[in-house]
Order: C-alpha cells, then sequence, then structure tokens
C-alpha cells in the first residue's frame, strides 16, 4: 500500500493538470477564429496585373495587402459584393462596364447605389485628386517650382515641362487636374519635401479621411507594387477635395494658357473631362487609364439642388465611353426617389472611422514611393505588450499557467523529499 504521503503529491499533481486543461481550454474558446477566406474577389487586393508594372526586384517581397477592417467603412451593406441598390429602385442603365462603381449625395454623404463599393481596384490618374488635396493645404499658389530632368522623364501623359523652367504651383495644380501632367505630378511631389515625402503626406490624408482602401505608391497613379484603392474610397477623397477652393477651380477650368516646353510663349491646354462641357451641371471630375487600372472616373454634377458624386473603377470604353457611362449613372441618381436618400445604402464617413484595424504607414520602396505597410498594434492603436509581443493573445494566459503549474511541482518535489527523510528518520529510530 501507498502511503499518504505519495498520495498527496499524486493528487495535487492531477489537480495541477486539471486546472492548466480549464485554463488552455478557456484560453482557446476565448481566443478569436482564424479568419475566413473572402467572401468578394477583391475584398483584399486589387486583381492580378497584366503587365511588369508590379514586379519587384529580385529578393525584395511585395508589400503586403491593407488590413480589411471588421466590419465595412460606411455601414454594413457597403460590404457586399454585388450589387447594393435601395428598395425598389428603377433598374440601373445600360452599358455599365465598371467593376466597381459608386453615388453618393455629396452634401449629405448618403450613399445612394452601388457596385462592389470596397472592392479593391487601382486608381490610375484618379489618385491624382489626392495629390492635388495635399497642394492644396499645403503650398502657396504663387510658390515656385524648377522643373528637373527627373520631372521630365516620367511615362507621360505629360504637359510638357522645360527643364529649368519655372512654374507656379496654381499653374502646376491646374495642369495635373486638366491634363493629368505626369511630370507636373513628379514636381509638386518634389515641392513636397520629394516623392517619398509626398506619397507619405498622401497617405496620411487617405487614413485621416477614413479611405481605407486607398495606399498610393505613386503621386502621378502609375503602377507599382502595392497600389490600392476602391469606389468608396475615391467618392470619399473627391467630396472632401470639392471643398478646396483651389482645387475646385482647377476642376472647372475649361481652357488655360501654359508655358511652352520650347520656353517661348504659351501653349492652349484643354480639360479632358469631356463632362464638363456636355453634361449640364457638371461640377468637374478626374479620368486614368494604365494597363492595370483599366479605365477609372470620379466626377460630380449639381442638380434641383442636389449633388452627386460618381465613381467608376476597371471600366472599359467600349460599347459606351466612361465619361458617358457616368453620366448614365448621374441621371440615375438624380431620378432616385427622394426615399433613397432618407434611407441610404451607406454612408461616405466623415474622417476616420473607430473600426478594429492595423495602422497603416508610408514606407519608401524600390518605385522610390512611400507605400503604407500593415504595422502590429493593438485595435486601439497602443503598442502590444511584451507577453503580447512574445506570445500573442492566446500563448500569454497559457505560458502563465504552465508557470503555475512549474511552482506546483516543484512545491511536490519538496514535499517529496521532506516524506522521504522522515521515513527514513523512523526507520533509524525502530533500528535494534
Amino acid at each position: 500500500m501507498r502511503s499518504s504521503a505519495f498520495r498527496r503529491p499524486v493528487a495535487l499533481v492531477l489537480a495541477a493538470c486539471a486546472l492548466m486543461a480549464t485554463a488552455v481550454s478557456a484560453v482557446t474558446a476565448a481566443a478569436p477564429a482564424v479568419a475566413a477566406q473572402p467572401a468578394c474577389e477583391n475584398e483584399v487586393s486589387p486583381p492580378p496585373p497584366v503587365d511588369t508594372s508590379e514586379q519587384v526586384p529580385p529578393g525584395e517581397q511585395p508589400p503586403r495587402p491593407l488590413e480589411v477592417p471588421e466590419s465595412p467603412v460606411g455601414g454594413q451593406r457597403l460590404g457586399e459584393c454585388g450589387l447594393v441598390l435601395p428598395p425598389n429602385a428603377q433598374p440601373l442603365p445600360d452599358g455599365i462596364t465598371a467593376q466597381s462603381w459608386l453615388l453618393a449625395d455629396a452634401d449629405s454623404g448618403a450613399v445612394l447605389a452601388a457596385l462592389n463599393p470596397h472592392g479593391r481596384q487601382r486608381p490610375a490618374s484618379v489618385i491624382k485628386v489626392l495629390l492635388a488635396m495635399v497642394v492644396a493645404k499645403e503650398l502657396p499658389p504663387d510658390a515656385t517650382v524648377v522643373a528637373t530632368p527627373e520631372d521630365l522623364a516620367q511615362e507621360c501623359s505629360c504637359v510638357g515641362l522645360r527643364n529649368g523652367g519655372q512654374y507656379t504651383v496654381e499653374q502646376l495644380l491646374q495642369a495635373l487636374v486638366m491634363a493629368s501632367g505626369n511630370d507636373v505630378a513628379h514636381a509638386l511631389a518634389r515641392r513636397l519635401g520629394g516623392v517619398p515625402s509626398a506619397i507619405r503626406k498622401m497617405n496620411a490624408l487617405a487614413a485621416e479621411l477614413g479611405a481605407l482602401d486607398t495606399r498610393a505608391v505613386t503621386p502621378s497613379g502609375l503602377d507599382a507594387p502595392g497600389t490600392s484603392t476602391s469606389a468608396y474610397d475615391v467618392a470619399l477623397i473627391f467630396r472632401e477635395a470639392l471643398k478646396y477652393p483651389d482645387f475646385v477651380k482647377a476642376v472647372t477650368t475649361q481652357r488655360m494658357d501654359f508655358p511652352a516646353a520650347s520656353g517661348a510663349g504659351t501653349v492652349p491646354i484643354v480639360n479632358d473631362n469631356r463632362l464638363l462641357t456636355t453634361y449640364q451641371g457638371a461640377l468637374g471630375g478626374k479620368s486614368g487609364f494604365t494597363d492595370d487600372a483599366q479605365h477609372t472616373y470620379v466626377g460630380a454634377a449639381q442638380r434641383n439642388g442636389k449633388k452627386l458624386v460618381v465613381v467608376l473603377l476597371r471600366g472599359q470604353q467600349q460599347p459606351v465611353r466612361m465619361t458617358d457611362q457616368a453620366a448614365r449613372l448621374l441621371d440615375y441618381g438624380f431620378e432616385l426617389e427622394p426615399a433613397a436618400s432618407a434611407n441610404p445604402v451607406g454612408r461616405l464617413v466623415e474622417g476616420a472611422p473607430q473600426v478594429k484595424k492595423k495602422t497603416t504607414e508610408a514606407r519608401p520602396t524600390p518605385t522610390s514611393a512611400g507605400v503604407g505597410e500593415v504595422a502590429n498594434s493593438s485595435p486601439d492603436g497602443s503598442q502590444p505588450s511584451a507577453m503580447q509581443t512574445a506570445f500573442g493573445n492566446v500563448g500569454g494566459p497559457i505560458t502563465a499557467v504552465a508557470a503555475l503549474g512549474l511552482v506546483l511541482a516543484f512545491v511536490m518535489y519538496l514535499r517529496n523529499r521532506r516524506a522521504k527523510a522522515a521515513r527514513a528518520a523512523r526507520a533509524r529510530q525502530q533500528a535494534p
């Protein structure tokens, strides 16, 4: 028969094991489940590129996708992949080729209708709206910018800068918006402290607005690894841009005289937004195209006291031109019943929403642009504790329980030694 001194340590060991099992089960049950695969095709990243513009150099890793918020920014319905329409909505117009689009009331922020609004796409030149806002915020219109060979070397569309030519910020901002000059975008980015600095400022402004699907990688919108936006974000950005008088002046100007690249005289620049002269109530817009982004457009119009913003991403020019597709969607929005505005499918947020997501910050990439990468932080923005960093949310409690088990085991070891010593002492006393 085993002594009680032996049975007591065994009981303590069993009790400790039971305690550890209970604690591990509780922690495991409380831990978040592994996220399921995204239900939407482009919920995390834009479609694969069609050319080599987004290849990274050998040995480099592509930027990680932006974190997807747990709840769709602007409302639950905006997380849907397909059509998001109000109840009893009339049929959509024909000929809309965009893979993502959105209609919103620019005044109230009510989202009236959309298709895959948070689906991630590439912006192409509509990202210049974000750059224009940073310029309007930080640079005086009469400040001077001197063009460099690096500006002139940008992949065009180009306005036609002259090496060593001096331009005002106002001239360049107008040319940026009206003619979508990539040379101008580069020159303005340098004036903002350099291309990486300008990219950081663009991404910081996007995050401030709540455009959490957006990561600028180049100031012009040329494709590069990690670029991303959504129809929702573009609407959010354009709506905010309309609050800047310098931007409004540029986006509504139909024609301007710009210093000629030869240095002699001026050349005319005509606004490339066709709706400015063909659509009643047009308030300006911006188009874009790259091989990877395909055709993109954002614009606004006003009728009968209602101001609408329309965004189309990843569209085609056939069978209907993109600007005409935008016009058809604007007509559709103006014809929606007033009930659609009173009960919208979502809203354009006023500033960054409080959602659980990892923080983003701008970092340089091999493209010489700042890219926002996902950084480790807690949902409330605080830094993780040492225990969280080392073990995560589940490992910390398990490690604490294991430490308790070791302490109990050490106590039982000491009790065993004392029991053996007591038995030895009794045996010596009973010896003849």
